[in-house]
């Protein structure tokens, strides 16, 4: 039977995106075989991107973004899941061109949600989310060659949602790490998730002609591309790992390859929107347990679906710091 929900939409008027909240209809979702009631949700970037008529992510609109769900199985036509199964829905297709988390309710196919890891609260998994998968997923290849005993990591887009998670996360793990960031006036928030170090963003995104520069790091994880991530390769030293998930700075990789056939350094992209199953259930348990930050209540703030338009433009001006979470029921 049909259900009526609210839902942040974004409908597209004479060149200009609106949002709102509006009343929908279940019969209005995409196909797919399972029908979740969802609790939570959190804003990425390419959510604020999503927002603003980015037809690389969305194609079409109307549209309801949120590339993170997390809720309550109420219908399923496959043996996947059963009614009541707790699941977190990330990735694929999911808020970009298919109606996402900024909704109660959502529609997807059978592939694309995962059961609730033992150790997660649907709230807590959404604090982590895509940008804490991606962290992990990070952190998994990361931690595969180098120890906490090497040397420093190095984080940029520290205060972001991958960034801030990275932090925590490796911090907990043992590691020293090296936060960079633009923004002075979070260096007490950096310290407080565990960063030794805060390294500014202005001195370290200055253009280095020289294939190599000084060896800081035994390792790194790029949340920003362009030449931030060039200093972070050129800075790491031998048989170091570098791992890249983002190009919010730039898509453009300028540098030698020195740094890979003389130094060994690694290099290594992140993907966690067309991550395999098996890999998003192993990082999941990780984050689940182990490497389940200690402070996430100070990563994130709750806000509701009427918040969720002031805080994308703040997002948009880079004034963010951390996840938003969205209760889909505040």
């Amino acid at each position: 039977m049909a259900k009526e929900f609210k839902a942040f939409l974004v409908e597209e008027k004479d060149g200009k995106y609106i949002r709102s909240v509006k009343t929908r209809n279940t019969d209005n979702l995409p196909a797919g075989e399972v029908l979740i009631r969802v609790q939570y949700s959190s804003l990425n970037y390419k959510d604020a991107l999503s927002t603003t008529g980015a037809k690389g992510i969305t194609p079409k609109y109307p549209h309801t973004p949120g590339i993170d769900a997390a809720g309550i199985v109420e219908e399923c036509s496959s043996d996947k899941f059963n009614i009541g199964d707790k699941v977190v829905v990330t990735g694929y297709d999911f808020g970009m061109g298919t109606d996402g988390g900024f909704g109660q309710y959502v529609r997807v196919p059978d592939e694309w949600p995962v059961l609730l890891p033992e150790g997660l609260s649907l709230k807590e998994s959404m604090m982590i989310g895509t940008a804490g998968l991606t962290a992990g997923m990070s952190i998994l290849k990361l931690t595969e060659q180098v120890k906490p005993a090497d040397g420093t990591i190095a984080v940029s887009g520290a205060t972001g949602g991958v960034g801030s998670l990275s932090v925590a996360i490796l911090a907990k793990l043992g590691y020293t790490v090296a936060a960079i960031s633009g923004k002075k006036q979070e260096e007490d928030y950096l310290k407080k998730l565990g960063a030794k170090e805060i390294i500014s963003r202005d001195e370290f995104g200055v253009k280095e002609a020289r294939p190599f520069l000084k060896s800081r790091f035994a390792g790194g994880i790029d949340a920003v591309g362009g030449v931030i991530l060039d200093n972070m390769i050129k800075s790491t030293q031998a048989l170091g790992v570098v791992t890249c998930c983002g190009n919010a700075a730039s898509p453009v990789l300028d540098l030698t390859v020195f740094p890979f056939i003389l130094k060994g350094v690694s290099l290594i992209g992140i993907d966690s929107q067309k991550c395999p199953k098996n890999i998003r259930n192993i990082v999941w348990a990780k984050l689940a347990k182990d490497w389940k930050p200690d402070n996430l209540d100070q990563v994130c703030v709750e806000k509701s679906m009427d918040d969720l338009s002031a805080c994308v433009d703040e997002m948009m001006a880079g004034k963010h710091r951390g996840r938003v979470i969205v209760n889909l029921d505040k």
